[in-house]
């Protein structure tokens, strides 16, 4: 608290390290008075004969402990050192406002402490994303941790933000020389999975009889229980609780660890990985005399509107026992919002140019027919792989990428559907979708910047064009633009094809205009940046058509609300036919909600169809489920897969039966096509049933195509699917026909 003399209670403290052999006064030192109600510090130099006097301002006489320390500690800190310390009782004051203490001597032993006690830390750095952009306006936080048998903790030491260059600083003081209870108190322990399963390995590979069940919180049960336990024990000794249960939540007490260290190197293996880590017990511990920092990271980024975590290190990342000075790089994960940087010209390109670098965050050289990607299929991705992830179309919004020189002020897209050669018109105003930018403004904000499409003349004909970035800083000012894997900053239009454009493959050109007096002027088709050559992109596009209303879909199958089928038939899925294949050529049928039973002997038969009458048909999948969770792969029980005899009349007889695109093409598919079709399935139904339950047969078909976001494309999911499922009860282990 501030020291305010008038109308107080002065207390004096003198203070003497005159006995410190060639003492030099070049420290200060922190005298703090702690009452009932808060505390009063003051900090002062020693003089060259190691004396001094610190006076305190208090608002009363009474009880109070005065504690001498290291001048960069805390009084908060102070309070829980082994430092030099007094009592000073109300009986001393008498009825004076003023008390004057004996001198407090200072020995060459703490003087010599206080040297490393507290120490102040500097950490600088940089926050990058992989490609080495800056992130800027994340907050980057710093932590002290300990490990402790399976537990750790960690100590938040102090934050900062990162700046433009993704740079950031954080200085901080951290003391050591704790009261062993104190240093306990400040921590929050929690489990640390990695180190309870090796730990928990290597007492099952050992002679310790028991593993203790990990507990939330450090406990005296866990260490108790392998004490009782252990080698040599007794056998009737009694039996501890597991931690976490009654009788095992004694609080550890810190200064018996040494002792507890003793008896549990006695019972326990020797541990040389533990040794290395420099885990307790295997490793000796007083953490309260560890005087060095053991730092890891978190970094948080609101770019996206809300809190994002970019890089999260745990403990198996700590920079330990770090130097006073450290210098750091991180590198963010791909949510984090990044700065790009001008380090080719491809990501600033200068002039009346053009580059169309992606779709759907793919690169061109990834999409048939494309700049540096192979002639054909044509617009698809990954042309020619022979998998699932092989000649895949593009739906929904398809986010077209690139960078445009900075002489160009807006542009407009043109397409075409007979390639490269034309003809060209413009694109219908409903495709042509606008987009938001982000920009960084200091120190943290990031605020949407829209990019929309804007209906301008040309003096008699309207155009749907889009603002270019370098236009839009000729009128606002440079802009911090940032980007999320390409998103928001090279962006150059979203291509919205659900509804508008047909199913099909699309040529792509942008035409450049400049504004002039609020009207389009100078259209030129823009050439590739570096080149002469006229720009172009292109696509294919395969949307899911659907009938939402039901209640059957236009192959007849029911479908919509109450059923688990979509309403469409790109792709299509039924199950045509269920059969149990007895041993005497037998067979049983095996419809929705009927039973049988079944022999060792039998075999399972399902006709079913997975059908894409686009031919983009990725893999279908057929499982069995029953009881709580539980699950059979189907399709990995080693059965046959053949052409179903019995297709109905809308889906064909499957030519080639998968079950994915890329066995396909081994069966005899041409790429990119393969609709799959009706197809039969025979598994040994005793591998297929493996108990008396209700079984759940589940079918599903998935397509290749890459549903688009207007901000990229999710490669992972796959939204265009088709489901059917069918329940019927099977007893295992009748008896096999004779």
């Amino acid at each position: 608290m501030a020291q305010n003399y008038e109308d107080n209670f002065r207390l004096i403290v003198p203070l003497d390290a005159s006995g410190i052999k060639d003492f030099k006064p070049e420290r200060p030192v922190k005298v703090v008075a702690y009452g009932p109600n808060g505390s009063w510090e003051t900090s002062i130099h020693l003089d060259d004969n190691g004396k001094g006097v610190a006076t305190l301002a208090l608002p009363n006489r009474g009880v109070f402990r005065v504690v001498v320390g290291p001048g960069n500690a805390t009084a908060e800190q102070l309070q829980g050192l082994q430092t030099i310390g007094v009592n000073i009782s109300g009986r001393q004051w008498g009825n004076s406002r003023e008390l004057r203490v004996s001198p407090i001597a200072i020995s060459a032993y703490y003087w010599w402490w206080w040297w490393y006690w507290c120490r102040e830390f500097t950490i600088t750095g940089r926050v990058l994303c992989a490609n080495g952009s800056p992130v800027p306006g994340a907050q980057v936080c710093a932590y002290d941790v300990d490990w402790f048998w399976w537990w750790w903790s960690k100590q938040l030491v102090g934050c900062a933000t990162t700046d433009a260059t993704g740079s950031f600083q954080i200085t901080f003081t951290r003391c050591c020389g704790w009261w062993p209870w104190w240093w306990w108190e400040l921590r929050e322990w929690q489990l640390e999975s990695t180190l309870v399963t090796r730990i928990a390995a290597l007492l099952r590979d050992s002679s310790v009889r028991t593993v203790p069940l990990p507990s939330p919180k450090p406990t005296q049960g866990v260490f108790q229980q392998l004490i009782s336990r252990g080698p040599g024990s007794p056998p009737n000794l009694p039996v501890v609780a597991a931690a976490g249960q009654p009788g095992s939540t004694s609080a550890i007490d810190p200064v018996s660890l040494d002792s507890l260290r003793k008896q549990l190197l006695a019972v326990l293996p020797a541990a040389p990985e533990f040794e290395r880590l420099r885990l307790w017990p295997w490793w000796p511990w007083w953490p309260w005399w560890d005087c060095d920092a053991d730092i890891i990271f978190n970094v948080t980024q609101n770019c996206q509107g809300q809190a994002i975590s970019v890089v999260n290190e745990t403990i198996w990342d700590t920079r330990w026992d770090i130097p006073t000075n450290l210098n750091v790089t991180l590198t963010a994960n791909d949510q984090a919002c990044c700065i790009p940087q001008c380090l080719t010209p491809a990501n600033c390109p200068e002039g009346d140019c053009v580059i169309l670098s992606g779709i759907c965050g793919d690169n061109v050289n990834t999409i048939g027919g494309n700049l540096g990607a192979p002639l054909s299929p044509v617009g698809l991705l990954n042309p020619g792989t022979p998998s699932i992830f092989g000649d895949r179309p593009y739906s929904g919004t398809a986010a077209i990428q690139g960078e445009v020189g900075d002489t160009v002020d807006y542009y407009e897209f043109l397409y075409s559907t007979a390639g490269f050669g034309g003809p060209w018109a413009p694109l219908p105003s409903a495709a042509v979708g606008g987009f938001n930018r982000e920009v960084f403004v200091a120190p943290s904000s990031f605020p949407v910047v829209p990019f929309p499409v804007n209906s301008i003349s040309d003096g008699t004909t309207l155009h749907n064009v889009i603002e270019t970035k370098s236009h839009y800083e000729s009128v606002h000012g440079p802009q911090n633009w940032v980007s999320l894997n390409g998103c928001f900053f090279d962006i150059l239009m979203g291509l919205v094809t659900q509804g508008v454009l047909a199913n099909g493959t699309y040529y792509l050109q942008m035409r450049g205009w400049d504004l002039s007096g609020g009207v389009l002027v100078n259209p030129r088709i823009l050439p590739v940046c570096g080149t002469e050559n006229q720009n172009g992109i292109v696509l294919t596009i395969d949307n899911q058509t659907t009938n939402t209303s039901g209640p059957t879909d236009l192959n007849g199958l029911a479908c919509g609300p109450g059923t688990v089928h979509v309403c469409t038939i790109q792709p299509e899925s039924a199950i045509l036919q269920v059969v149990i294949l007895h041993n005497d050529g037998t067979t049983t049928p095996l419809g929705p909600c009927q039973n049988t039973c079944i022999s060792d002997t039998d075999s399972l038969q399902i006709d079913f169809v997975a059908f894409d009458p686009d031919a983009f048909l990725g893999y279908y999948s057929l499982a069995l489920n029953y009881g709580a969770s539980l699950t059979v792969n189907l399709l990995g029980l080693g059965g046959t897969l053949s052409p179903s005899p019995i297709p109905p009349v809308w889906a064909p007889t499957a030519p080639q039966v998968g079950p994915d695109y890329g066995t396909a093409l081994t069966q005899g598919a041409l790429s990119p096509a393969w609709g799959g079709g009706a197809i039969r399935l025979t598994v040994s139904a005793k591998a297929a049933f493996p108990e008396t339950c209700c079984y759940q047969l589940q079918l599903y078909a998935f397509k290749r195509t890459i549903g688009c976001s207007p901000c990229g494309g999710d490669h992972s999911f796959w939204n265009q699917y088709n489901l059917s499922e069918s329940s019927f009860t099977v007893q295992v282990g009748c008896p096999t026909p004779q």
